[in-house]
């Protein structure tokens, strides 16, 4: 016995009877050895990048990463869904090795493809989780352009609400403002609201998610989705609290409106009872959301463009929220086109034509929101009218009659 180990032992029988120590080695040792055969028992994990952009020709590294040591040697096959995208090279890992592997991928021609990794080793588990998505395009340049795009749409939307919040205080009134716009508005962005958090956060749904588009599907909500959503709630409620301090000239929801929102709101009750009772799953259920804002987003700009021709007057209605829903609307769309043609993959922009042809009607309304502010109702009409606006809404309200009424055959 070494002095270190005499000089250890005679330490511990200090400070705990000799018995107890040595049952304590004996715990800590056999604790150790349960361990390493736990973590053996686990297997060993790889991971890899999960997107690559090519251009034709070009040919680009993927590393492997190892989470352990292999104890024999394995050959790790590499297999492209679509070979006719690009070719891969299978990689040889020596035994013992518990550093990166590379393999080379190889672009031939535009459209996207998934690499896959399967091996024959017992030793080497999840495989079939990992993958990386294969890119190739016409342009690497207009990928990035593509990219920036995104972001410049992405800022527009999220500023546009703020032209509108600015007017009202500047005002001090709402009057102009048509609060149907408003409660459509919001019940729409709760209902995207709800439909991203539950596709972001819950593992549930997007395990149901992956059982149903495959395990090597990408989530279509992002974390900037999430991210406008909240602040499209939040900017929407303040908007609706600034209809509660200001003049608004006896202006209320029209029966129309209540009725459309309540029965939006009855659908997803309706939803989450069959739920419940699993005779939906939560991924359909969550898809409700989704239809809920399609169907809002249909019809939510009607009443406050019938409100304007009806007051002949676009006072109270912010352009600058029409600007900015324009220019993001606008990039939306080319970038949609420019994917396309950068991918030869035009089902990304028919494939969901309801996305781009509520792109498209948005676009519509805020140019006829345009035509209303510019040409119709200019600021000479408009001084000119703006009075007699605010006593068509103070006499229809003062007859409880509301601003959208529907019409009878």
């Amino acid at each position: 016995m070494s002095v270190h180990f005499k000089l250890r032992s005679r330490l511990c029988s200090i400070i705990m009877p000799r018995s107890t120590y040595y049952q304590f080695l004996f715990t800590a040792t056999l604790g150790c050895f349960l361990f390493v055969g736990l973590v053996e028992g686990l297997g060993i994990g790889i991971s890899t990048i999960r997107d690559l952009t090519l251009e034709p020709g070009q040919n680009e590294t993927i590393v492997i990463q190892l989470s352990g040591r292999l104890k024999k040697s394995t050959i790790l096959f590499a297999e492209s869904s679509n070979k006719d995208i690009c070719t891969i090279e299978n990689v040889t890992i020596p035994a013992g090795w518990n550093s990166s592997v590379r393999t080379r991928v190889i672009a031939l021609k535009v459209g996207q493809t998934d690499v896959t990794f399967n091996s024959s080793s017992s030793e080497l588990t999840g495989l079939d989780s990992v993958f990386t998505k294969v890119s190739v395009v016409h342009s690497i340049p207009l990928h990035v352009v593509n990219a920036v795009i995104g972001w410049i749409y992405f800022v527009a939307w999220s500023v546009s609400f703020y032209p509108q919040i600015f007017e009202n205080w500047r005002r001090k009134s709402v009057v102009g403002l048509n609060f149907d716009f408003l409660g459509l508005n919001l019940t729409g962005f709760l209902a995207y609201g709800f439909y991203n958090v539950g596709m972001f956060w819950v593992k549930e749904i997007q395990v149901e998610y992956k059982a149903q588009f495959g395990l090597h599907s990408v989530n279509p909500v992002q974390p900037n989705d999430v991210f406008f959503t909240i602040h499209a709630v939040f900017i929407t409620t303040v908007t609706i609290l600034q209809c509660c301090i200001y003049e608004r000239g006896g202006q209320r929801m029209s029966y129309i409106g209540i009725g459309l929102v309540v029965l939006a709101w009855l659908v997803a009750a309706v939803g989450l009872v069959l739920a419940l009772t699993n005779t939906l799953t939560w991924l359909t259920y969550l898809n409700f959301f989704s239809y809920i804002k399609l169907v809002i987003t249909l019809v939510k700009y009607i009443p406050q463009g019938y409100m304007n021709c009806r007051r002949k007057s676009t006072e109270g209605w912010s352009i600058g929220n029409v600007l900015l829903d324009f220019t993001g609307g606008t990039f939306s769309l080319l970038q949609m086109f420019l994917i396309a043609y950068n991918t030869d993959d035009w089902t990304t922009l028919f494939g969901d034509f309801t996305k781009f042809g509520l792109g498209a009607l948005s676009i519509l309304f805020d140019l006829f929101f345009m035509l209303q502010h510019y040409v119709l109702f200019p600021v000479s009409k408009r001084e000119k009218h703006v009075q007699n606006a605010d006593n068509v809404v103070a006499n229809s309200t003062d007859d409880n009659e509301p601003l959208l009424k529907a019409s009878h055959a």
